[in-house]
Formats: structure tokens, sequence, C-alpha cells
């Protein structure tokens, strides 16, 4: 559900896209933090631990909303959205993350007052996040998200580019073309294919037709 994506070859009914590769979007939330509904990884951002849990914002913990997320309960009015997997070191591009993440959030490396070792240190990485809430634009016609998966929407971005909507038409533009299958090939594809998207994994052809 990425917002920028690779489009690897295309039918004749959209002769002419090429290959994308943003990670930006068009999601709601606030810049580089968490806010609701957001669809897009978040920036590198400062984060602060609250003294909640051994590690912050270790998996199954909560951050609130804002540009700069601190780690609150999870049923604490403030929270926003939970970490369903954590990773240190370069953030990339939350290829790792479940199929159904929301949004990435990178952590920056800083100096805390308590961290999750004692050593004052929280180490640079990102964490894979799921908002509490609907909205989720990770799941599948959501409109959002680090994955592109089977049953996404896309229109095109301009500049030999597409991006992702949602689905339902509620997004800022209107879905042009639905992936309607994984394979390994394009040669896999059904005939009404009109669109080759990569999805990455071990099948990492989306074939996608007009909606």
């Amino acid at each position: 559900m990425r917002q920028g994506l690779r489009v690897l070859g295309v039918g004749l009914w959209a002769a002419g896209l090429l290959a994308a590769g943003c990670q930006g979007g068009d999601g709601g939330g606030e810049a580089g933090g968490v806010g609701r509904g957001s669809g897009q990884a978040g920036g590198l951002v400062p984060t602060a631990p609250s003294g909640y849990g051994d590690v912050f914002l270790g998996v199954g913990e909560c951050a609130s909303y804002g540009a700069a997320p601190r780690e609150v309960p999870c049923n604490s009015e403030r929270a926003a959205a939970r970490v369903t997997e954590r990773h240190n070191g370069e953030s990339g591009d939350g290829r790792a993350c479940p199929a159904t993440t929301d949004f990435v959030l990178h952590l920056s490396e800083s100096r805390p007052s308590s961290d999750e070792n004692g050593d004052g240190v929280v180490p640079r990485g990102y964490a894979c996040m799921r908002n509490l809430q609907a909205p989720h634009p990770g799941d599948p016609g959501g409109g959002g998200g680090p994955h592109t998966v089977v049953g996404d929407c896309v229109y095109e971005a301009g500049g030999g580019r597409v991006k992702e909507t949602a689905c339902d038409g509620s997004g800022d533009r209107s879905p042009a073309f639905r992936v309607e299958r994984s394979v390994g090939t394009r040669a896999q594809c059904p005939p009404a294919t009109r669109l080759y998207v990569q999805l990455g994994g071990g099948r990492p052809v989306g074939c996608a037709r007009p909606v």
C-alpha cells in the first residue's frame, strides 16, 4: 500500500506509465508524526520515552498523536496507534513491516533521561504502526501504508508515476486501477490486465485492471 508505486509495465490501455519510487503520500497525518487516518510513512522524528515498558515503543506498545509522538498507555485517550513490529538500524522504507501496516514511524537517535537499557540512547530505526481505530489505510483498498497488496487501487500521478488512493472513492483522487492478483511473472496475469505493479515478495507482479 505504498503511496509511490513502481510500475513494471503496462498494457495497451495505459501505455506509457513507467517506474516510480517515492514514499510520500496523501495521508491525513501530520508531517513526520502520527495523525488520525495517516496513510504515509512518518518522517525521521525525535521521539521521547515516557517510562512505559522496558523497551521504548516496543512491540505491543502505543504512540500518541502529534509531530513528536511519545509512548503512552494503549488505554490512554492520547493513544493513536500500536507497534506491531520494531526494527533498529536504518529505517529504509518499511518493507519489513507486516502487510497491513498503516504507517511507519521513523525513530531518531537521541539521548533521553530514560531508555530501554539505561544507556541514554534510543537506537535509530523504525516502528511498524497500526491505528487503534479506523480508518486503516494499510488494509487492502485503504489507500496508504508502506506496502502495495492485492485489492489496492491506484491512479496516474503524472511524471510516469502512479499512486495509491482509496478504492471506495473517499480519497483525494478517484481510483483508476485495482490490483486484482499477485503472480510470479507478467505472463501469468489474466488477459484483462492493463497495468503491472511491482509488489515484492515471492509473487512480485501485481496484475491491475481499470476500475
